[in-house]
């Protein structure tokens, strides 16, 4: 698996990487920070990708499971290493004032649920989610109603 395979499956990607960011870091240099840990932390896993689920579960958990280690960690805790895969930049997206909205109601929830729902927004069944978050698929089937109706109570507060 060659590098120039990798930064091809995460350019195709990346959306799932910028939605993980999105809802784990608030401010620009965070999501920066973030982003980069991500696609570093995936490039490290790469080789041991064997293609047993499809790329994007597997870089969906790379991401949650980095994300929640990263909220975890100080800020600036860790530098990254200095190599091509550091290259990939960041782009910050302009979100539309309903996607803004979604995204503060879903912040306001505990991390697996964020992880949880927006999965479920991407189209995952819940035995996807189930694979991904590592809870059984029917825990995952009541967190996701439980989730659904706290956002609902978020939303209708606004």
């Amino acid at each position: 698996m060659t590098e120039k395979s990798y930064l091809q499956k995460i350019d195709e990607h990346k959306g799932i990487i910028l939605k993980v960011v999105n809802l784990y870091a608030d401010d620009l240099e965070d999501r920066k920070d973030l982003y980069q840990e991500i696609v570093l932390q995936s490039w490290s896993a790469y080789a041991r990708f064997e293609g047993n689920s499809k790329f994007s579960t597997w870089l969906y958990r790379i991401s949650l499971n980095v994300a929640l280690t990263f909220l975890n960690k100080s800020k600036k805790a860790t530098q990254l290493k200095q190599n091509s895969i550091q290259e990939i930049a960041f782009e910050p997206q302009e979100l539309s004032e309903r996607a803004d909205f979604l995204y503060r109601a879903i912040k306001q929830l505990a991390e697996v649920d964020r992880s949880i729902i927006m999965l479920h927004l991407d189209g995952f069944d819940n035995a996807e989610i189930s694979e991904i978050i590592g809870l059984s698929k029917g825990n995952a089937t009541v967190k996701l109603h439980r989730i659904k109706q706290q956002l609902t109570t978020i939303l209708n507060r606004k």
